[in-house]
């Protein structure tokens, strides 16, 4: 009798916590109007790009994908859908985090704040000439993963994962570059983005803002924002005022680390590869009129 009571209890529990599991509310994720962020399509990356990182095109052109991952000092470009990548090596070993192209000049962005810059026409060689140039101390010191280049405007603009300022004005901040018709890059402003209106959004009081990636969406002129550590989308307008926040999927969206947009307003997410799982990048199409 005794093993039968025990048979029984354990059964219950059983029912108790699987109960408790049907009736616990699913995680809701939404998406913006034009953009399905439910049901992307997934372009599988060679082995090569299965850390990838930031992702970018050239004057808006969705037929080759220009990528850079966190550790090689390569710039990696394939056709979407190619089994092997073509590369770039322009600079050593290191934390590589994201790159942009901007007035046929190839920005790439380390996370310590450093830039490297060299022609584009330069890609097709298998070496790096004396073309590559670093670019220090435009940037406070901190951890940066995210950066979008306005080819029109020549500005850069890069945004802080983790800066010492932040903690104290409860903002995520992001600093503007120039990129000068001679090739060289000056600093040209700031931009700040409120915290606290993501948290009013999302109705979440413990949100730590790190961005991994920001673009801007060619149609609407809004700012796109990857924080990979929350799995969420932030948007907001073009005066960085936060408009819509959109939790992602972890099961689609496992570690987002790249946004750019195509001149068809179509967004693409690069999602970094890891045991279970290769790198990829999901385009989300432009559904608008």
């Amino acid at each position: 009798m005794y093993t039968v009571n025990i048979f029984r209890g354990c059964w219950a529990v059983l029912f108790l916590a699987l109960l408790t599991t049907a009736c616990r509310p699913k995680p809701k994720f939404t998406s913006p109007k034009e953009y399905d962020l439910i049901n992307p399509q997934k372009i599988v990356m060679p082995p090569s790009l299965e850390e990838i990182s930031g992702i970018t095109f050239y004057k808006g052109n969705s037929d080759t994908v220009y990528a850079q991952e966190d550790e090689n000092g390569k710039l990696y470009y394939l056709k979407p859908g190619e089994k092997r990548s073509h590369n770039f090596h322009f600079g050593k070993h290191g934390d590589y985090e994201d790159v942009a192209i901007c007035n046929n000049t190839v920005i790439m962005l380390k996370s310590n704040g450093l830039l490297y810059t060299f022609p584009f026409a330069d890609i097709h060689q298998e070496e790096a000439s004396g073309n590559v140039q670093e670019w220090k101390d435009l940037l406070p010191k901190g951890e940066y993963e995210g950066m979008y280049a306005d080819e029109k405007a020549g500005l850069i603009y890069i945004i802080c994962k983790d800066c010492a300022d932040e903690k104290a004005s409860k903002t995520g901040k992001g600093y503007i570059l120039q990129l000068n018709s001679n090739g060289s890059i000056s600093q040209n402003g700031a931009f700040e983005i409120d915290v606290h209106a993501i948290k009013d959004i999302t109705g979440e009081n413990k949100i730590n803002f790190h961005p991994s990636a920001l673009a801007r969406n060619p149609r609407t002129n809004e700012w796109y924002i990857i924080t990979s550590i929350n799995k969420l989308l932030v948007i907001a307008d073009k005066d960085w005022k936060v408009t819509a926040a959109y939790k992602l999927n972890p099961a689609i969206y496992i570690q987002p680390e790249g946004i750019a947009f195509d001149k068809d307003n179509n967004l693409y997410i690069s999602n970094e590869g890891g045991d279970l799982h290769s790198g990829n990048i999901l385009k989300i199409k432009w559904t608008g009129k």
